[in-house]
C-alpha cells in the first residue's frame, strides 16, 4: 500500500506522539509499503529519507506543555502539494483538531483517512469551542483510534462517533541494554525520563524526594534523562545530595536502554494530562520495575496497580515511602519484573502492526470505521474487555 502519516508536531522534538509516528513508518517499510510522513520540521539535516517538510514549528502552549507546529498559506500549500504527490491509498492523520498539518490535510483532500487521537484531559475548553469549526473536516474521516480508552472517552465527548483503541507501541528488544559502571549506586539505582522543562512531567517532585532517600539511603544514585536544562532541577537540591543526581541530557536509544536496565526502580512523577504511558511500558520491557503516579493513564497500562507500585500524584512523602520499601524488596522487583516483561509484548510493533493495516485495507476498500457497527468497533469492545 501507499501510505501517508501526518504529524502536527515537529519531529525534532521529543514526544510521544512523534515517537508513535517514527515507530509507525518504520514498522510499515518494513512490512514493504511505501511510506511518506509530513510533519513539521526544524533540523533538516536530521529528518529521515522517508520525512517531508510542512514548514518550520512555531511553539503553542497547549495541554501543559508547548506544541511545535506549523499552519498557515505555505503550509496548506506543501499539505496539498504532498496529498496530489503522493497519490496515496490511505492518509493517517495524527491528532487530527491540533491546528497544524493534520487538519489541513483533512480541509485538504477527500480520503480515505484514518486518524488517531492521542490526547486526554478531564475537559478541554478548547476542543469543545473549535468542535463546530471543526466539524466538516472531521466528517471525512473514515476510521477513528485512540491510543487508550482515556483518549478515546475524550475524542466520544468533543467530536463524537466511536474509535478502536490501539495503544501506542514499541519495539521491545531495543531495550535489551547492558548497565554502566558509572551510573550504578551501591545503594540501588533511580531512573526518570522525561522533558525537564515540563512541569506536568514531575521531576520536580522526585528532586524534592531526594533528600530523604540520601539520608535513607547514602549511596543511591538518581539518574535523570531528557531534553530540557537541568539547572533549575540541580537548584532543588541541597548541596550534599548533588552528587546522587547525574543528568544526562537527551539519551540516544541505545543509552535509554542502558540506564533502564541498570535501574532497580524506574520513577514516572507525572502530574496530569497523560493519555498512555509509552514511557512506563519501556521500563517494563527493559525488565525495570515501575512506581508511578497514580493517573488514569498510568493506572490502566499497569493494570491497576498490579504491574507496578502506584504513588498519589504530587505527594512526596508517599513517592519516597514506596520507593524506599521497593529498594528494600528485592523479591517484590523481581515479581514486578516478571510480571512487566510478561505483559509488554502485547504492546509490541510485530502485534499492532496488523491491527492498523486492517484498518488501512477497510477504508481503502471504501469502509468506514467511524460506527460502532463497523468490525473494529467490534474489536474496540474486545480490547477493553481484555484490558480489564
Amino acid at each position: 500500500m501507499r501510505i501517508g502519516v501526518v504529524c502536527p508536531y515537529s519531529l525534532g522534538t521529543p514526544g510521544g506522539v512523534q515517537n508513535h509516528v517514527r515507530d509507525l513508518a518504520e514498522a510499515l517499510l518494513s512490512a514493504g509499503h511505501e511510506v511518506s510522513v509530513l510533519a513539521p520540521v526544524d533540523d533538516f539535516d536530521a529528518i529521515p529519507p522517508y520525512v517531508v517538510s510542512s514548514g518550520r514549528a512555531v511553539g503553542v502552549p497547549y495541554n501543559g506543555s508547548v506544541a511545535r507546529v506549523t499552519f498557515g498559506p505555505r503550509t496548506a500549500a506543501r499539505v496539498k502539494s504532498w496529498l496530489a504527490d503522493g497519490d496515496f491509498d490511505v492518509v493517517h492523520v495524527h491528532e487530527p483538531t491540533t491546528p497544524s498539518a493534520s487538519i489541513i490535510a483533512l480541509w485538504s483532500a477527500g480520503g480515505p483517512f484514518v486518524a488517531t487521537f492521542h490526547t486526554w484531559q478531564v475537559r478541554s475548553r478548547a476542543m469543545s469551542a473549535a468542535a463546530g469549526l471543526l466539524r466538516p473536516a472531521l466528517e471525512k474521516i473514515d476510521a477513528r483510534i485512540a491510543v487508550s480508552e482515556n483518549a478515546r472517552s475524550m475524542m466520544v465527548q468533543h467530536v463524537g462517533g466511536e474509535a478502536v483503541v490501539i495503544p501506542n507501541g514499541l519495539y521491545t528488544d531495543r531495550f535489551k541494554g547492558s548497565p554502566r559502571r558509572e551510573w550504578q549506586g551501591a545503594d540501588g539505582t533511580i531512573s526518570i525520563l522525561g522533558r525537564m522543562d515540563e512541569p506536568r512531567k514531575g521531576l520536580g517532585v522526585l528532586m524534592n524526594a531526594v533528600p530523604a532517600l540520601v539520608a535513607a539511603r547514602p549511596r543511591v544514585k538518581v539518574l535523570v534523562a531528557g531534553a530540557g536544562q537541568a539547572d533549575e532541577a540541580r537548584r532543588m537540591l541541597p548541596a550534599d545530595c548533588r552528587d546522587n543526581v547525574l543528568f544526562l541530557g537527551a539519551v540516544d536509544d541505545e543509552s535509554r536502554a542502558d540506564m533502564l536496565v541498570g535501574s532497580d526502580l524506574y520513577v514516572a512523577p507525572h502530574l496530569g494530562g497523560e493519555s498512555f504511558g509509552i514511557v512506563l511500558l519501556e521500563a517494563m520491557a527493559a525488565g525495570t520495575p515501575v512506581l508511578a503516579s497514580d493517573l488514569p493513564a498510568f493506572r490502566q497500562v499497569l493494570s491497576g496497580g498490579t504491574l507496578g507500585e502506584l504513588f498519589e500524584p504530587g505527594n512526596v512523602d508517599d513517592l519516597t515511602a514506596r520507593a524506599l520499601r521497593l529498594l528494600d524488596a528485592p523479591k517484590e522487583r523481581d515479581q514486578l519484573r516478571a510480571a512487566g516483561l510478561a505483559a509488554v509484548p502485547r504492546y509490541d510493533w510485530s502485534v499492532l502492526l496488523p491491527e492498523l493495516l486492517a484498518v488501512y485495507e477497510l477504508v481503502s476498500r471504501g469502509g468506514r470505521g467511524s460506527s460502532p457497527a463497523a468490525p473494529y468497533g467490534r474489536r474496540s469492545a474486545a480490547r477493553r474487555r481484555a484490558d480489564r
